[in-house]
């Protein structure tokens, strides 16, 4: 699909709300093999997400300990995790300790899974993931660990207001990119 049109059907599926301050954007180089360059999403005039520019507004993390020391990631632990490693260590842990064990090591999760969309997106085509976007429901977008399929279901105008205001606790899970946009579309109500 010709990017003219690839770029018509993204943007027909955006909020009304974001419309003209959600845009996407791609450069074409007439030289280079493949002749495409690159695409990118801007938003009210900011590049925010181009995937293989490291100096957008977003922090791209380049190890497993940037993401532990991240001070500003929040994991939520439940009772369920807790009382697991209190089986595991045989009750010998204290129980302050073990709160700090269940989030490190759910933190470790998270940074692995954090690193490997952030590496499967500077990897990935748009138009590739874009089309891929287009021609499969919206729960399987937002359920997806690709990064840039979450981005697109969160801007659609098929998401409601009630399934967004329910999905506070999983977006903090998500990269911080998925985040912005999800803050984003909550700005809009």
């Amino acid at each position: 699909m010709a990017w003219s049109k690839l770029k018509q059907n993204l943007e027909s599926f955006l909020c009304p709300a974001l419309y003209g301050r959600v845009e996407y954007r791609a450069t074409s180089y007439r030289y280079l093999p493949d002749k495409t360059g690159t695409c990118y999403i801007v938003v009210d005039k900011k590049n925010v997400l181009n995937m293989s520019d490291i100096t957008t507004l977003i922090r791209w993390y380049q190890s497993e300990q940037e993401i532990k020391n991240d001070s500003d990631i929040q994991v939520p632990i439940n009772n369920e995790e807790i009382e697991a490693i209190r089986k595991e260590t045989n009750g010998i842990v204290p129980e302050d300790r073990l709160q700090v064990i269940a989030r490190s090591r759910k933190l470790s999760v998270y940074a692995k899974e954090l690193l490997s969309a952030q590496s499967s997106l500077s990897k990935s085509n748009f138009t590739v993931v874009a089309n891929k976007f287009l021609s499969t429901p919206i729960e399987e977008s937002l359920e997806s660990n690709d990064i840039l399929l979450n981005i697109l279901a969160l801007v659609d105008r098929r998401l409601g207001k009630k399934r967004i205001l329910n999905m506070t606790e999983k977006m903090k899970l998500k990269h911080p990119i998925v985040q912005y946009f999800y803050e984003l579309r909550l700005s809009t109500f």
